[in-house]
């Protein structure tokens, strides 16, 4: 079974020591976010991705999003800011907001999903921000579950799911859970919400009015 960390401040430094070595190994390690657990590692390492892709069976064609610890990150995997993600970074992070941007076009495959795009998040957990900013890059941040399974929420429950598939878990207490993070493409012109989430459509629409018109499910056929 994966080794859960409980978290201590005060060895805080042997955390971020042992956390880089898994992911020097291409091994996984499980994060705490805003919202769930999220099974992280090195994004820019082919076999590294390819054991979370069989860890979670996800398709192959299904893109992964990345975690960073603030906007200044955003350069080691996006090729570039438009003015509208500024607008939603400044208003939205960190927080439960996932933004699609342009990617570097030297990205792996699997973590864009030949998609051109990569889905960026900055979560309002301290300790995971904390480990990007000592590991210097960013980390895988899907959700700590296998493909058409519930996200999980506290250390124990990830732990028994995945076994020793997951190297290590930073248990910082219970994930509040609740809604997944809201994700919007702001590579579309207009901008267009991708999936409803823990920020809703109205407070999206006060800070980015050009966004695609939602349609009314009332109306939906």
């Amino acid at each position: 079974m994966g080794r859960i960390w409980a978290w201590r401040e005060e060895a805080g430094g042997a955390f971020w020591a042992e956390a880089r070595a898994v992911l020097e190994k291409n091994r996984v390690l499980a994060v705490p976010t805003e919202t769930f657990y999220g099974l992280a590692v090195n994004p820019f390492r082919e076999e590294a991705l390819a054991r979370l892709f069989a860890l979670k069976a996800r398709a192959p064609e299904k893109p992964v999003l990345v975690l960073v610890d603030g906007p200044e990150r955003l350069a080691q995997v996006v090729r570039e800011v438009p003015e509208v993600a500024a607008r939603l970074m400044a208003r939205f992070w960190p927080g439960p907001l996932t933004i699609i941007f342009p990617s570097l076009p030297q990205l792996p495959r699997r973590l864009t999903g030949g998609t051109g795009t990569i889905g960026v998040r900055q979560p309002r957990q301290g300790l995971t921000c904390r480990l990007i900013t000592e590991l210097g890059f960013p980390i895988t941040g899907t959700s700590a579950n296998r493909s058409d399974r519930p996200p999980l929420a506290r250390a124990a429950d990830v732990a028994r799911e995945f076994g020793d598939e997951v190297d290590l878990i930073l248990d910082a207490g219970p994930c509040p859970g609740g809604l997944p993070s809201t994700i919007v493409d702001v590579t579309s012109s207009p901008p267009r919400l991708v999936r409803p989430g823990a920020i809703v459509p109205m407070e999206l629409a006060e800070i980015m009015p050009e966004m695609e018109p939602i349609p009314d499910e009332r109306g939906a056929r």
